[in-house]
């Protein structure tokens, strides 16, 4: 039994590891991740076939005079030297005759020799194959298995990411946030680079001399070239050291990191209103479509898509805490009640895009044959909506909350300034003016990652609501 299953786990790994091997992209990244495995797997693959061919020349050979091929020959050409001798009455003795054959004969038999072997080899040629089916024999054994794993582990990892589909669909989507991250840093760099201001003077002041602008300049080598300072720049994101602030002299890092979890906070506390009462307002205005509640549903949503949160959140200053005293003006961490007010602000505009997106996608939903067909069966209103309709119309549901969601983590500014909230966005506010370089690109570097990693997992959840978009993540055909 237990050999039973040390078969059936290295079965499957040969299976996963020949089915990966198939495909070019994959084959390379097995050799790339398994180098030091596979160089010694080829060093024993290129001496058992040298023994091999070693072994086959002595056994073609005896197998070539076994044919009497040779013996044919000899024959063939002294019966063709005869009879050329014969017809042109040229007389040649028995001597002369077997010295002119002996040539002819050395020349044909290597010719012979080579078609023999030509056709041997090709008959038994050693394809790419072979070495799969070298490789597949050291890790279909126990031994050879531990011997790989310890040679090529970074090998295993890359062939269990891509044996499972959904795990192979996010490994690809972070690589090609790495891409996006890149072009996002040449792009914004390059723009402050060639920004008119300086941020020696706008530091120091007017009033600073020359040799301090120099020094500060030498400082934070902003006098080496565009090329350098952009190197160093895309290697600190991967290193995740952007450098200090021109001001304050504080780690980037350090202050993006002090700064969000307010803005996450904020941020969950907004979304989470906004989809509690958005959705099922939302639902209920297509279920009572053109109805008195509609209509006014319609209005309020619009009100809320159009007003500007700064001048919102100026009323509720000036209304709930200047004038009632009921919730103070500005955030405190010790205070929960001080994020009551900005997370409305926040999450007015999102919940009146997901009321106005959620009651149209369900009224479209609704009217499909599919919904009709239910309600010919005798289905209950409410099971329709809550079974049928509803999941089928959460997928540009679900994107709009992804993407604004995304959005305010990546730091609502205005929102955070008017309740005075040290946040991502006011952080990133106050630092692009001057301009410092390190937080400014600490900061949007930042919203690149966010954003790319909110919609990878909104691309994800997509898999759950819709069986067709999980068909084809699983067949790997999503975004074809």
């Amino acid at each position: 039994m237990e050999a039973t299953g040390k078969n059936n786990w290295l079965s499957a790994i040969n299976y996963y590891y020949e089915k990966a091997y198939q495909k070019k992209g994959w084959k390379i990244g097995l050799l790339f991740l398994g180098l030091l495995f596979h160089l010694v797997v080829f060093l024993k693959y290129t001496f058992q076939q040298k023994n091999k061919q070693n072994v086959s020349e002595n056994v073609l050979m005896k197998d070539f005079e076994d044919s009497g091929i040779a013996k044919n020959l000899r024959q063939k050409l002294e019966e063709q030297e005869r009879n050329k001798n014969r017809y042109l009455k040229i007389e040649k003795n028995e001597s002369q005759i077997k010295q002119s054959v002996e040539e002819r004969y050395q020349i044909e038999l290597q010719k012979e020799k080579q078609l023999w072997k030509d056709s041997y080899y090709q008959e038994n040629k050693l394809e790419e194959h072979t070495y799969l089916k070298e490789t597949l024999d050291v890790i279909s054994t126990v031994p050879g298995f531990i011997l790989s794993f310890l040679l090529a582990w970074p090998m295993y990892l890359f062939l269990v990411i891509i044996s499972i589909p959904t795990l192979y669909y996010i490994a690809a989507r972070l690589i090609m946030m790495i891409f996006v991250i890149i072009g996002v840093t040449i792009i914004v760099f390059t723009l402050l680079y060639f920004s008119p201001s300086d941020p020696a003077t706008n530091i120091l002041g007017n009033q600073a001399t020359p040799q301090q602008i120099e020094n500060f300049r030498n400082l934070h080598g902003l006098n080496d070239t565009y090329f350098v300072q952009l190197g160093r720049t895309i290697k600190g994101v991967f290193t995740f050291d952007l450098g200090n602030a021109y001001q304050g002299n504080e780690r980037v890092v350090t202050s993006l990191l002090r700064r969000f979890p307010v803005t996450l906070e904020l941020t969950i506390f907004a979304l989470s209103l906004s989809v509690l009462v958005a959705l099922p307002a939302g639902i209920y205005a297509a279920v009572k479509a053109n109805s008195t509640f509609d209509h006014l549903f319609m209005f309020i949503a619009l009100i809320g898509i159009s007003i500007p949160s700064f001048w919102q959140g100026l009323i509720f200053i000036l209304t709930f805490s200047i004038n009632l005293g009921w919730l103070p003006a500005t955030y405190n961490t010790n205070n929960i009640a001080s994020l009551i007010m900005p997370a409305v602000v926040l999450g007015t505009g999102l919940m009146a895009s997901v009321a106005r997106m959620t009651r149209s996608s369900t009224l479209e939903v609704i009217n499909e044959d599919y919904i009709l067909t239910a309600r010919a069966k005798g289905l209950s209103n409410r099971r329709i909506i809550l079974r049928h309709a509803v999941p089928n119309a959460l997928i540009p549901i679900v994107t709009i909350i992804g993407l604004q969601f995304g959005g305010m983590l990546g730091g609502s500014s205005v929102t955070e300034k008017v309740f005075n909230i040290n946040g991502v966005g006011s952080y990133i506010v106050d630092k692009q003016f001057i301009p410092d370089i390190p937080s400014v690109m600490g900061g949007v570097i930042y919203i690149a990652i966010i954003l790319s990693i909110v919609n990878m997992f909104v691309d994800v959840l997509y898999s759950f609501l819709d069986p067709r978009i999980r068909s084809k993540i699983q067949s790997g055909q999503h975004g074809k």
